[in-house]
């Protein structure tokens, strides 16, 4: 198992930089678009669609609202509204399975992911072409490398710090290998990464603090993204998304962090002013 993680980790890491970094804007855009409509296709059975047919118009019905969102709806109302469902879901993960009521409904849990999945993807398309208003050398895809980076870093420090001291349970009735101890081991994690690369570039003072608050904040809600799913998972009773990814499970395993961190990240930076 863990050479197969190995393995595919190896892949999908380097293909998405290369999506990153290498792709124009409108392939951008389509790549991960293709990535959203895998886990659409992966959330409809969470949602307890299991015809194959019905779960491939689910993601169908995915992609036209991708569209009507990137041509009609401003990227602030997209990333507010997963701001306040991020609030909400991280209110039903702590108070799990007391709350599974207010959305155990297949019609609810389907509507749930839109709002879970097309933020992410509004969201990079946003800062895809933006422009950073307060450094004009830093280029808005090294903002994408390092929300990347964010996540990546902020799981192995919950990774290591959890086995080393995870003794009490973040969310047992949820996800009982989460503890606080990995909670704070990503945060502390997270905090060295927003410093370094407040030195790096040259922050002044202040931004470097406005990137350690973002950065603080992302890295919880990207923890909330991975309870969520193994939220939905546990009440739906399965284990991974999908099979889709060796050792790792599906897409959705692998980006229900990303979800979560991207649309916070991005709203965090034009709140403050920092793109445009």
């Amino acid at each position: 198992m863990l050479k197969q993680r190995l393995i595919t980790a190896l892949i999908l890491a380097p293909l998405v930089l290369c999506g990153v970094f290498l792709l124009p804007p409108t392939e951008f855009s389509l790549f991960f678009a293709f990535i959203i409509l895998l886990a659409a296709w992966e959330w409809a059975n969470l949602s307890s669609i299991t015809q194959q047919f019905l779960r491939v118009t689910y993601a169908a019905s995915i992609a036209v609202v991708l569209y009507f969102v990137l041509v009609n709806v401003s990227v602030q109302w997209v990333l507010a509204v997963s701001v306040m469902w991020w609030v909400i879901a991280s209110l039903f993960v702590l108070s799990y399975p007391a709350t599974v009521v207010f959305w155990k409904y297949k019609w609810v849990k389907c509507l749930i992911g839109f709002v879970v999945l097309l933020p992410m993807w509004k969201a990079l398309v946003f800062i895809r072409s933006a422009e950073f208003l307060l450094l004009e050398d830093l280029n808005t895809l090294w903002l994408i490398f390092y929300m990347l980076l964010l996540v990546w870093i902020a799981d192995t420090g919950a990774y290591f710090a959890g086995k080393a001291w995870g003794k009490s349970k973040l969310a047992p009735n949820v996800s009982p290998g989460k503890s606080w101890a990995g909670a704070w081991g990503g945060i502390v994690a997270v905090i060295l990464l927003a410093v370094i690369s407040s030195l790096i570039i040259g922050l002044s003072s202040v931004m470097a603090l406005q990137l350690i608050l973002i950065t603080i904040i992302t890295a919880a809600v990207s923890i909330m993204g991975d309870l969520t799913e193994s939220m939905f998972k546990r009440q739906r009773g399965i284990k991974d998304s999908s099979n889709m990814l060796p050792g790792h499970g599906g897409v959705l395993d692998r980006i229900d962090s990303l979800v979560a961190a991207i649309p916070v990240f991005v709203f965090s930076l034009i709140t403050l002013g920092w793109v445009s």
